[in-house]
């Protein structure tokens, strides 16, 4: 059957490849050919060239009762291969029947029997990914972000998380399986949700804090991270006046925020402490596939929180306040000649103009000021200009010559008689000048 082939986002593949399986899944087909058009291009970040992803959606099957009828379960997915800033995804029919199911006892399953809150191994057969003539004869190692992906080359193979794999003669790799572990089948007339606990009240929390000392170097293990999360709080479905605890991965979760503050860690754990950082905790039920995220900030007291180096700037223009996106932010804005304290450098965002990032507290705060209302910007006069202080009087006798260069602060104003002028003068004097000199 010819397969239906479509390029996913770089952030979908992202994604995918980070998501447990019990909420997304894969293939069922075999003989299943993923192309690529791009070149081979190995990840820095990772010990494989390419990352291959299931995304597999189980379905448990339902018992027939007073209110329902019978419902078989269910097994459909697909493999996407990703590398080079690109992923491509092969979609399966649902249940074509080449895929393997097995149990926790290594019985063979079929999808219509397949139960809610049991763990099966999906196994794949003869899948291959078509990489280009170009790249014929490489050799490449195949992996997958997600721990539960294993692979064989050759029938008889032990899976292995990654394999190296010799591209034919057109640029195709072979391997003899993709294989997917823990999978669970959801159960679809399961509705109860997920909610994070606090262990020493049993009250619902929607936001979490530990506080945990660092040693006398500063720094912190993952380990004693974990313990204090999971010491304080837990993730349960609350259904027929009871609770059934949900695992979490809190581990990952302190990885990722680490990762995500470009903080590394050494191979047994420890991390030069911040003052405070954000674990988000993510709990997903394997029953029915319902999840909870609960942000835990994680506080150590014995650590200095740093300052952001700052500098005072006197607003010369009203200035309103920008997110980094360079979008305004509500309808605050400070006023000129009101000073205000600012990152040492300006900053340069999405539209190419620079801004000043505002600090408060020692702390950038995410707000932006366009740096033409605090710096200014230099233009050359085209014209000899006079300086005004109002559209009918002049400030002083100066007369700007042609070829000056000035320095304007911010926009234009437009006076009562129709024109426009720019600020000049950093001071808070009324000194303006006609645009139409500067053009």
């Amino acid at each position: 059957m010819k397969k239906n082939l479509r390029i996913v986002s770089v952030a979908a593949a992202a994604l995918l490849a980070v998501a447990p399986v019990a909420a997304t899944a894969m293939p069922v087909n075999a003989a299943t050919t993923i192309n690529a058009d791009s070149a081979i291009n190995a990840n820095t970040n990772a010990k494989y060239d390419v990352d291959v992803t299931p995304s597999i959606s189980a379905i448990a099957a339902v018992a027939k009762s007073d209110t329902m009828p019978a419902i078989p379960g269910s097994l459909t997915g697909s493999i996407s291969a990703s590398y080079n800033g690109k992923s491509y995804t092969a979609n399966l029919p649902k249940d074509s029947g080449n895929a393997t199911i097995t149990d926790s006892n290594n019985n063979t399953v079929k999808p219509a029997e397949l139960e809610a809150d049991k763990a099966y191994t999906v196994t794949v057969p003869d899948v291959s990914f078509n990489f280009g003539s170009e790249n014929a004869g490489k050799e490449i190692t195949i992996g997958s972000a997600n721990p539960n992906v294993t692979f064989t080359e050759k029938k008889g193979d032990q899976p292995a998380s990654t394999v190296k794999v010799t591209l034919d003669q057109d640029g195709v790799a072979k391997l003899s399986s993709v294989q997917i572990k823990n999978v669970y089948a959801i159960d679809t007339t399961y509705n109860s949700n997920v909610n994070f606990y606090d262990v020493t009240t049993g009250a619902t929390v929607t936001t979490g804090a530990v506080s945990i000392d660092a040693d006398n170097q500063g720094q912190l293990n993952i380990t004693s991270v974990v313990a204090a999360i999971n010491s304080k709080y837990f993730a349960a479905q609350y259904d027929k006046k009871q609770l059934t605890n949900v695992t979490f991965d809190t581990e990952t979760a302190v990885k990722d925020a680490l990762k995500a503050q470009k903080i590394e860690a050494s191979s047994v754990g420890y991390f030069k402490a911040p003052h405070t950082f954000t674990v988000n905790v993510k709990a997903t039920s394997n029953k029915n596939g319902k999840s909870a995220t609960l942000p835990v900030t994680v506080t150590v007291p014995n650590v200095a929180d740093p300052v952001v180096p700052s500098q005072s700037k006197t607003i010369m223009h009203n200035a309103y306040f920008y997110d980094k996106d360079a979008k305004r932010v509500g309808t605050d804005k400070v006023t000129r000649y009101n000073t205000v304290t600012v990152a040492m450098n300006t900053t340069k965002l999405a539209n190419g103009i620079s801004y000043y990032e505002v600090i408060e507290n020692g702390k950038a705060t995410g707000k932006y000021i366009n740096a033409d209302n605090i710096d200014g910007t230099k233009r050359t006069l085209k014209h000899n200009a006079y300086v005004y202080k109002t559209s009918k009087k002049r400030a002083n006798k100066v007369v700007l010559k042609k070829g000056t260069e000035v320095t304007t602060y911010g926009g234009s104003y437009k006076f009562k008689n129709g024109q426009r002028y720019y600020k000049i003068g950093a001071n808070t004097e009324k000194t303006y000048v006609k645009v139409a000199n500067f053009e």
